[in-house]
């Protein structure tokens, strides 16, 4: 009894947070000049200290020419957190600069830049956003 006992744990404590959460996963939306953008994120440590700010009013800004940037008030933890891949609609965190990244072109892979995650509707809004938007939670 005691070793099936201990067999249910290690597989509880195997399965992904979502899959323990009832199978709802971190999801935010990106409220924005009358638009919604949708992300699910992962299950990294980065993710969830951005999960756990929100909700955010918050000013975003043009970077280069494939993305839009906000600050959140706290800089992200990002060890165990995937290096990301970006392509549009990946939602990212470049560390040495502690700014949240969303992809509305595909950009690649940097040092310091790491996937929080990905668009699930509304990513063609991501280059139209100016301005102040607002980040909440979407369960």
């Amino acid at each position: 009894m005691k070793a099936l006992f201990m067999m249910i744990l290690m597989v509880l404590f195997a399965l992904p947070l979502a899959a323990r959460d009832g199978g709802n996963p971190m999801q935010i939306s990106v409220h924005a000049n009358g638009n919604t953008t949708l992300f699910q994120l992962n299950d990294s440590p980065a993710a969830k200290a951005l999960y756990d700010q929100l909700p955010l009013s918050i000013e975003v800004e043009d970077y280069g020419s494939n993305e839009k940037i906000f600050y959140p008030p706290k800089k992200l933890a990002t060890e165990g957190t995937p290096p990301a891949d970006a392509k549009a609609g990946t939602l990212a965190y470049y560390a040495p600069w502690g700014d949240v990244v969303m992809f509305y072109r595909a950009f690649g892979k940097a040092g310091g830049l790491y996937e929080l995650g990905h668009a699930l509707s509304g990513a063609e809004h991501i280059q139209s956003m100016s301005g102040t938007v607002t980040i909440e939670k979407s369960r």
